[in-house]
């Protein structure tokens, strides 16, 4: 099974990305299971015609004990599987430790081995690198970690800081970095800075994903661009990022 946990600043694209990526491993004939680890719960919801699907926690505040899997988990596009951790009432909780619940809550009901996928992939919040968001990190739940970042400011800092933590965690026999993707903002010196950033973290820019309006129009029909738009620039981008996410090695691609 292939664990691959994807971090990166608040509103970098992350859901975007694995919303793509989940699509294109499905269209290699994988079982992909994709979780959401964000309160906003949002990174299912365009493998579901852009309708919000219950998150773990609000399942688990109503009907406790009694929740089954069934109850956890939904079925998207393609047949993914999907699960929003989300979070608590704003004010009245800890989002870390609200997804340390929900990922408990899988492991009692066996949930990988009852749903068996191929591959499990982790949209996880990467501005706070702490208590549960850390958690596909350094409890085993994923093996390897990649990075999605733009050439602004904030999300190489962001970037920088989820790399430093999962070297902290390799060392202990968890989760390694697998590399950076390069999700554009078309800023100056895009490139340069991205390209400095895996020389400084010693690893390499496996994907470098174009600012495309195809994006945007999908998500205004309330579909994933690879269902919408499986043709376009930005989906074919993708498909070779999963190829490479899979190989686990391989050249640095050419950015542009």
């Amino acid at each position: 099974m292939y664990r691959f946990a994807v971090y990166g600043k608040g509103g970098i694209g992350k859901s975007t990305t694995c919303t793509a990526l989940s699509c294109a491993f499905a269209e290699m004939g994988l079982r992909v299971m994709q979780i959401g680890c964000d309160p906003k719960a949002d990174s299912t919801l365009y493998l579901h015609g852009g309708e919000r699907i219950p998150t773990m926690l609000d399942v688990l505040r109503e009907k406790r004990d009694e929740a089954t899997l069934s109850d956890l988990l939904c079925t998207g596009y393609r047949g993914i599987v999907c699960a929003e951790a989300g979070g608590p009432t704003p004010g009245l909780g800890c989002a870390g430790r609200g997804i340390a619940a929900a990922f408990e809550a899988l492991d009692e009901r066996d949930a990988f081995d009852i749903i068996k996928p191929d591959l499990v992939l982790y949209d996880v919040l990467g501005d706070v690198v702490c208590g549960g968001f850390a958690m596909p990190i350094r409890e085993g739940y994923a093996n390897r970690v990649f990075i999605v970042t733009s050439g602004e400011n904030m999300s190489i800092y962001a970037a920088a800081n989820i790399a430093l933590a999962v070297e902290n965690f390799r060392q202990r026999g968890y989760a390694t970095l697998g590399g950076l993707i390069l999700n554009r903002r078309n800023v100056p010196d895009e490139t340069e800075k991205v390209e400095t950033l895996a020389a400084d973290l010693h690893t390499q820019i496996l994907a470098d994903l174009p600012r495309d309006n195809m994006i945007s129009l999908a998500q205004d029909a309330n579909r994933g661009v690879m269902e919408a738009y499986p043709d376009c620039e930005y989906a074919q981008k993708i498909r070779a990022l999963a190829k490479a996410m899979l190989d686990g090695e391989g050249e640095p691609c050419e950015t542009v």
